[in-house]
């Protein structure tokens, strides 16, 4: 899955085709219309939960809807791993939610395993079994609690980075410089 790019709204690429260049996208032409093919396009649709827009021109859908078929597209050819290039970008909290959800769903149904490049490990703790963070020419990884933690991250990063535990969540957050100096200072 390449990083969410909204569409342009003159691109008259509608959903299902969108979709269908999963199928053909790595050959030269977009291949013959079968019953097949279009089959197999209404059911990636409809497992995304896409069908009411394969219609609509990419253009006109919201970042969330395009990400949906994006998802599609990817699992078009049954990968045995799906990369996801920043696939939450430009996404409200409610689509971001959605999105992880749809491909922790596949992922579970289809037995494929995900590898996935976020700046953003919030959205994607309640799901993500490792994590493999990289700064500085050099790298932590491990499973969430293990590389999750401030002083690990505060080192990588040479730079203070909070990591709070709240709800039953982590929340991981840079701290800008001067702020945490002033802080050190009583100011």
């Amino acid at each position: 899955m390449p990083q969410q790019g909204l569409s342009d709204v003159g691109v008259s690429l509608r959903g299902r085709d969108l979709v269908g260049l999963g199928l053909v996208g790595h050959r030269w032409g977009p291949g013959l219309p079968s019953r097949r093919r279009r089959k197999i396009i209404a059911d990636l649709l409809r497992e995304v939960g896409a069908s009411e827009y394969a219609d609509a021109p990419v253009g006109l859908l919201s970042g969330g809807e395009q990400q949906r078929l994006r998802v599609a597209q990817a699992l078009a050819n049954n990968p045995r791993l799906l990369l996801c290039d920043e696939p939450l970008a430009s996404l409200d909290l409610r689509r971001q939610s959605e999105v992880v959800n749809l491909i922790d769903q596949e992922r579970k149904a289809r037995g494929f395993a995900v590898l996935l490049v976020t700046h953003d490990i919030n959205p994607l703790l309640e799901v993500v079994d490792r994590v493999l963070y990289l700064g500085n020419e050099r790298f932590r990884m491990g499973t969430p609690g293990s590389v999750l933690r401030s002083d690990v991250l505060s080192e990588l990063f040479d730079a203070p980075v909070e990591v709070v535990r709240a709800g039953g969540r982590i929340l991981v957050a840079g701290v800008p410089e001067q702020h945490h100096h002033d802080q050190g200072h009583g100011q």
